[in-house]
């Protein structure tokens, strides 16, 4: 599970697949995107979707000892240049003579990403290679091409054959059958047990006629016919079988799988008597390792269920990117996949993913609306690369995505008020959340100036990561030492007088708290949780301070309850940096667990305990518009990890970590949390803890009664807290053994 520190300076010892950077992602969330359907008619997103680049240059300098043959594949049809001279044709294999050499290949295509895949025996397409979209090429009269433009590093992923084509990835299937199946008036309602994702199958066809094909999260919608929110129908005769709702034609086969995904776990058919079949589902999914997962067990049977359907949640809106929800949207989302990110680093550790995603959302310069076309999405966004790179250490990462960070921000900086401060413009989208309480969302925000604040810390501190690792030999147009050291000072000087004009405009002297907005010249003294434990989480405000935005909003029963799980989630890890995890594990058996009681087999979109029966499927003015597997249902996974096996990085890559277990009331728990350099497994009784690390220092940290007892290395007793005992972890694999009194 190991990851590449700087992947633009870094020559693997295999061949790989390489493109422009960000193309990759661009075109398959193209794909990705634009499938989402509502009752059969195509949905695509409400913002801007970028392509491709047609034509993409790749080039490489290289030394051979001595002679050596490249065989080269490409996707799309390309030119190459050895030593400047144009060569004959498209070669597949080109013998090289020893000596020094420069290759310049030139990829056009417009149904895919321009890729290249060469092999050689010391030579070989690899991350060290320089790719460019521009065309600056020039030839003199002796034919000798000449050249200039911005060159970068490529990307790649695991594409590391030259018949394993980009263009071609998908997902795995495998077929799963219903668990029951039922009668219902004119058609057969089918129960595959829990929430799901695939392509409905039919198999052994016999017969003619139309079928129709109703998706349901829930019964109630695979049954309500004319208002379930997905459905298909096909028609069958002797001769052909066609998709009606895309007018997709196959020749006839007794074998038929339909072309487009669903959400669903029941599924009603309607079909002639006459015509007769069976159904099952081919399930699409991420492959994963379940050994190099993330996995938590309480004693608590209610607790370690809750995890187990936060993962099931989890893996099914990690696809090709990481999604919202798989029913309804499809599509990503900056502020879901954030919350994304940060549970997948205590399940599957998937850094590929989170990359992929990342450049997905930011697509391509211009900058003409924000990210999702929210305010909130583009400020999440930054963030998100830092969070990265502290959990991978992935250098390379964030010096590839740097130019785009610094774009959409001078997008952001644009659109400032007189003031300086974030204001929704006429075309943006201000979300925060969605509430069950009136709540404005125009003017000055106070919630909105908490997360530009952080972002533009990020650019501080990706900027101040750049400068301490400079490249040797870095690429023709890249940002220098001098840009990096300007940003650092720009962004700081930024960050500080946003953060200053912020608490000067809305925090309150007399309620302790930040106040919600500013509109048309008057602050609104409304109180809401948003801004302010944000302010908790972002160590924004003072310990005082945040002890009273505790005392004051969030144990506070006056202020309006949050309902859905996406804001659940800070809100709970707020309450969590505070050290009230005995009320968050309380809140979270109640919160999740009343999903569950209510019949979950995935979380949902929005859960409002106050509200009955179809109640609970319904939204956005449609009975059946809550989605019952949305990504940011599946927090319980982070909180778990980090705040009760207490496992969290320190320094970037996880080169030392923390763990600071809480049982907070379990009789005991366990558990694995997923790094970089491989698992951290933690066990914790009321008398015993066992740690076990990978690579990397560690640092053991934890309440006890008495003095505790290693007996293979010493326990050191905190300085200031007496009841705190603190043991180094050093030996990777190593099983170390507490005894101890748990408080």
């Amino acid at each position: 599970m190991a990851t590449i520190s700087d992947n633009s300076s870094v020559q693997t010892s295999k061949a790989t697949w390489i493109w422009y950077p960000g193309d990759f992602e661009i075109w398959l969330g193209n794909r990705f995107n634009n499938r989402r359907t509502e009752r059969g008619g195509m949905f695509p997103p409400f913002w801007k979707q970028d392509s491709h680049w047609a034509t993409v240059e790749f080039s490489k300098s290289f030394t051979l000892e001595k002679d050596e043959t490249l065989h080269i594949t490409a996707e799309g049809s390309y030119n190459l240049m050895l030593d400047g001279k144009l060569q004959f044709g498209q070669p597949k294999d080109l013998i090289l003579p020893a000596g020094e050499h420069k290759l310049n290949i030139k990829v056009h295509n417009l149904a895919s990403p321009p890729a290249l895949f060469i092999k050689g025996t010391t030579v070989h397409t690899d991350a060290s290679w320089l790719v460019t979209y521009e065309d600056k090429i020039w030839i003199d009269e002796n034919g000798v091409a000449h050249g200039s433009g911005i060159y970068v590093h490529p990307g790649f992923e695991n594409f590391d054959s030259a018949g394993q084509l980009p263009s071609q990835y998908r997902l795995r299937r495998k077929t799963v059958a219903a668990v029951s199946m039922e009668p219902v008036k004119k058609g057969m309602l089918y129960d595959f047990g829990k929430e799901t994702f695939g392509y409905v199958r039919l198999a052994t066809i016999d017969g003619q006629g139309t079928v129709g094909i109703y998706y349901g999260e829930s019964r109630e919608e695979a049954l309500d016919t004319d208002y379930c929110e997905t459905l298909d129908r096909v028609e069958i005769t002797q001769e052909s079988i066609t998709d009606l709702a895309t007018g997709t034609v196959c020749p006839y086969s007794d074998s038929y799988t339909l072309p487009s995904s669903k959400a669903f776990r029941y599924i009603y058919v309607v079909a002639p008597k006459t015509l007769l079949f069976e159904v099952s589902a081919d399930y699409e999914y991420n492959t994963f390792n379940t050994a190099e997962s993330g996995f938590f067990h309480s004693y608590d049977n209610e607790l370690s269920k809750i995890w187990r359907v936060s993962a099931h949640t989890m893996d099914l809106t990690t696809r090709e990117f990481f999604l919202d929800g798989i029913k309804r949207d499809r599509w990503t989302w900056s502020g879901d996949a954030i919350q994304s990110y940060l549970m997948n680093y205590y399940l599957r550790f998937n850094s590929r993913l989170v990359r992929r995603t990342i450049r997905q959302l930011r697509g391509k310069d211009p900058v003409t609306a924000h990210v999702n076309t929210i305010m909130d999405y583009s400020f999440y966004w930054f963030k998100s690369v830092y969070d990265y790179y502290f959990h991978t250490g992935d250098v390379g990462f964030v010096r590839e995505i740097y130019p785009r960070m610094r774009s959409l921000m001078d997008y952001c900086l644009e659109r400032l008020d007189q003031d300086g401060m974030a204001a929704g413009q006429p075309d943006d989208w201000i979300f925060v959340d969605w509430t069950d309480f009136p709540m404005p969302k125009r003017g000055v925000m106070c919630f909105e100036q908490i997360l530009f604040c952080k972002a533009l810390e990020t650019m501080k501190l990706c900027a101040e990561l750049l400068c301490r690792h400079p490249l040797s030999d870095p690429p023709q147009g890249s940002l220098s030492r001098k840009d990096y050291e300007a940003d650092i000072k720009k962004y700081d000087a930024l960050f500080n007088s946003l953060l200053k004009k912020t608490k000067k405009l809305f925090w309150s002297k007399k309620l302790n708290a930040f106040m919600h907005n500013m509109d048309q010249g008057k602050v609104n003294p409304m109180i809401t949780k948003f801004p302010n434990m944000f302010a908790i989480l972002y160590d924004y405000v003072s310990p005082q301070e945040k002890k009273e935005i505790l005392r004051q909003v969030l144990l506070n029963d006056k202020i309006e309850k949050i309902t859905t799980p996406y804001m659940r989630f800070y809100e709970l890890e707020a309450l969590c940096e505070m050290g009230q995890q005995e009320s968050v594990l309380k809140e979270i058996k109640a919160y999740w667990g009343g999903m569950i009681r209510e019949g979950a087999t995935s979380f949902w979109e929005k859960y409002n305990p106050q509200e009955k029966g179809l109640q609970h499927l319904a939204m956005y003015g449609r009975p059946y518009g809550k989605s019952l597997c949305h990504a940011w249902g599946a927090s319980p996974i982070y909180l778990l990890g980090k705040y009760f096996l207490g496992v969290r990085p320190t320094s970037p890559g996880y080169a030392t970590f923390e763990i600071k277990p809480c049982l907070a009331g379990q009789r005991s728990m366990n558990g694995r949390v997923p790094t970089p350099h491989g698992i951290i497994e933690v066990a914790v009784y009321s008398t015993d803890i066992y740690v076990t690390i990978p690579e990397g220092k560690g640092e053991l940290v934890f309440y006890s009664n008495c003095q505790p007892v290693c007996e293979t290395d010493p326990v050191r007793r905190d300085l200031i807290d007496r009841k705190c005992y603190r043991l180094k972890l050093t030996e990777p694999y190593k099983k170390y053994h507490v005894h101890y009194e748990a408080i």
